[in-house]
């Protein structure tokens, strides 16, 4: 690996010290500039400071007491030096902290107090990562499936719409987080691993380690399988964050089943999320149940996120698409049309139906996630230069 220049941005003279010594100390990197506050906007002399060094990496120290300038300052450093890799380190106790600093755009999270060997894996990674993907495509987009009430189809939602936007796009991960896991039985996998040992191996997690604890559908598809019992020890949801970090800087989508899951790893999910998807059937009890549903776990914020996927749906006079809108202030994303048995029968035999043919059904689900991804840059690059090939 080349020699990494690095950028140390913390407040605290002694930790400023300590870290330029463990950056050294890898052997891979060197600080060739120090600051001593954050950035407070685009003009900011520290901006260009840091820009004057050029750095590969900018290690930001978050305080424990007051990390809002921190944050504010990897956002900055983010959008203004798009090429460079931002990695921060703080304390697991803050998992809004983490989820902060991810949407900023920081590409790593290091625990609190870090050590060489956690900077120098790392490096590592950033470097891995760096001659293997494009900077546009760095982190995942996050799409979270569960329930408005229970049996509503989450699962089946979730995984039709994970093959969906492996066929079209690929690099794509389902995660199940459901109590009881279930997406392996939909695809017919017998994963060998779940997600409790990802997560029990967090402090050595690499791309290549987070990938053998996946289960590799025939479509490609990477699954993340969910617990195979219930479990009465539950992982934390900085641990959980942690995980979602290393996703999000391996994939393109990322797709997560929470099924009926309300908690508090179930909220910081759907915070990270681009999209929540809540799955209803047009029945009084699915739409009494979203706008609470919405309301526990957008409390922290994003409630605009939440977006109703109709289920099983047929046309039915006396209640009409406005009439659920209006009940569950949500808006209709997306209809799913009735075929039960055809669905049911997929689930027996292990076959999702976008895997089948290309009936209603699937292409309801591959029109979902054509919706989902519609803004994204480079599907719209594509659209356009197939239109000018016309």
């Amino acid at each position: 690996m080349a020699g990494l220049s690095v950028v140390v941005v913390a407040p605290d003279g002694e930790q400023r010290a300590v870290l330029q010594a463990m950056v050294d100390g890898t052997s891979v990197a060197r600080v060739t500039h120090t600051c001593a506050g954050f950035p407070a906007a685009a003009s900011d002399p520290i901006i260009r400071r840091v820009q004057s060094a050029t750095p590969d990496v900018v290690v930001v120290d978050i305080p424990q007491d007051n990390p809002l300038p921190a944050l504010r300052g990897v956002e900055l450093l983010c959008h203004e030096l798009p090429e460079t890799a931002v990695v921060v380190i703080g304390t697991l106790s803050q998992p809004q902290v983490i989820v902060n600093s991810m949407r900023a755009g920081a590409r790593e999270f290091l625990e609190r107090p870090t050590t060489t060997a956690d900077l120098l894996e790392a490096f590592v990674r950033l470097s891995a990562v760096r001659r293997t993907t494009p900077r546009e495509e760095a982190r995942a987009k996050i799409f979270t499936v569960l329930n408005a009430k229970g049996g509503s189809g989450a699962t089946t939602v979730a995984v039709n719409l994970a093959l969906a936007l492996q066929a079209a796009h690929g690099n794509v991960a389902l995660v199940d987080l459901a109590p009881l896991g279930h997406a392996a039985l939909h695809l017919n996998l017998k994963p060998s691993f779940t997600i409790a040992d990802a997560v029990r191996n967090l402090h050595r997690l690499d791309r290549s380690l987070l990938e053998s604890f996946m289960t590799r559908h025939n479509g490609g598809l990477l699954l993340l399988a969910g617990n195979y019992t219930p479990t009465a020890i539950e992982p934390s949801t900085a641990e959980f964050a942690r995980l979602f970090d290393m996703l999000a800087g391996q994939f393109r989508y990322v797709v997560a089943d929470a099924s009926s899951r309300l908690d508090a790893t179930a909220r910081l999910v759907c915070n990270l999320s681009r999209a929540v998807l809540m799955v209803a059937t047009a029945d009084l009890a699915g739409i009494w149940s979203a706008p609470r549903i919405q309301q526990y776990l957008g409390e922290a914020g994003g409630k605009d996120k939440f977006q109703l996927v109709l289920n099983r749906f047929r046309k039915n006079p006396s209640f009409r698409e406005q009439d659920v809108e209006a009940a569950s202030g949500l808006r209709i994303l997306w209809k799913i049309p009735n075929q039960y048995f055809a669905v049911s029968t997929a689930i027996d035999r292990g076959v999702p139906v976008v895997g089948q043919n290309h009936g209603e059904l699937a292409r309801a689900f591959s029109g979902l996630a054509a919706r989902l991804t519609q803004d994204d840059l480079d599907v719209k690059r594509e659209a356009w230069s197939l239109f000018k090939t016309v």
